[in-house]
């Protein structure tokens, strides 16, 4: 199989639980200490790989293109004042060499409908999905295991962790084959959107996926069902009748930071270690 060289970052939300302070700015640039949320995700991806970033975003995220944009003016008056280094933090030598790409959501249909915006660019190939609220840290990274994953296993793969019993109505849920030896790899049965009841499994699906271009054929077809929006759990439980979906217990450190909890945690955590440098 080709190598995964795209991404696609669905950051077109309201970020509705961050309100006053995303009635302006996007929740993806909500500083973590010193770098946008949006910015840890994207270093993610680079690092394991990725040469194309493609944005599913809307008119109110102007913010997020020109955070990843260069900004003369700034960097001139950095220069001369003898604030190199600086330039260095807004103009990242990773980033050189990275194509951004935006194509904007017009509603907010749900991720299904985000990720099937991206099928044009992505065309035949498998890619892989960053969700920035999902802020994982370790190395090597969440996406970089699910990507060694699915060179090892020739097949889509979706990022899992376990969840306590009373918050499997939060997350797309799955039941899986166990294996015949210890592994971090299992082979999906079922997946299910936020069940009321009766989850499958303690194991949630987290904010990484890599999946072939195939479910672009499953996502077309599909009507709004939980919360009224397009659900890309559903794409891919109908994928489940026709090809081997593995689900992969990543190893690292999550901090959900589309809650304000998790967001508070993650800086916390962060800081601490900054502390301790």
């Amino acid at each position: 199989m080709k190598k995964i060289t795209k991404a696609v970052f669905p950051v077109a939300g309201l970020g509705t639980r961050f309100l006053p302070a995303t009635k302006a700015i996007p929740k993806e640039m909500l500083p973590i200490i010193d770098k946008p949320l949006i910015e840890y995700a994207v270093e993610e991806a680079v690092n394991a790989g990725i040469t194309e970033i493609i944005f599913i975003t809307s008119h109110t995220k102007r913010a997020i293109e020109d955070h990843f944009d260069q900004n003369f003016e700034l960097e001139e008056k950095l220069i001369n004042s003898g604030k190199k280094d600086f330039v260095d933090k807004i103009n990242r030598d990773i980033f050189q060499n990275i194509k951004f790409t935006y194509v904007r959501q017009k509603s907010q249909n749900g991720l299904g409908d985000a990720i099937l915006h991206s099928e044009h660019l992505i065309q035949d190939e498998s890619f892989a999905i960053i969700l920035a609220d999902d802020l994982i840290i370790n190395n090597p990274s969440c996406i970089s295991q699910l990507i060694s994953a699915y060179d090892e296993n020739q097949c889509s793969i979706i990022g899992l962790n376990e969840v306590p019993e009373h918050e499997t109505d939060k997350y797309g849920m799955v039941s899986v084959e166990e294996p015949s030896s210890p592994s971090n790899s299992f082979l999906l049965k079922d997946i299910i959107e936020k069940p009321k009841s009766n989850a499958p499994s303690n194991l949630a699906v987290v904010g990484r996926y890599v999946l072939s271009s195939k479910i672009f054929k499953y996502l077309k077809n599909l009507k709004p069902s939980i919360g009224d929006e397009v659900q890309l759990t559903d794409a891919i439980k109908l994928m489940l009748y026709d090809e081997n979906v593995m689900g992969y217990m990543y190893e690292g450190k999550k901090f959900d930071c589309g809650s304000r909890h998790g967001y508070v945690n993650a800086i916390q955590y962060l800081a601490k270690e900054i502390l301790n440098d």
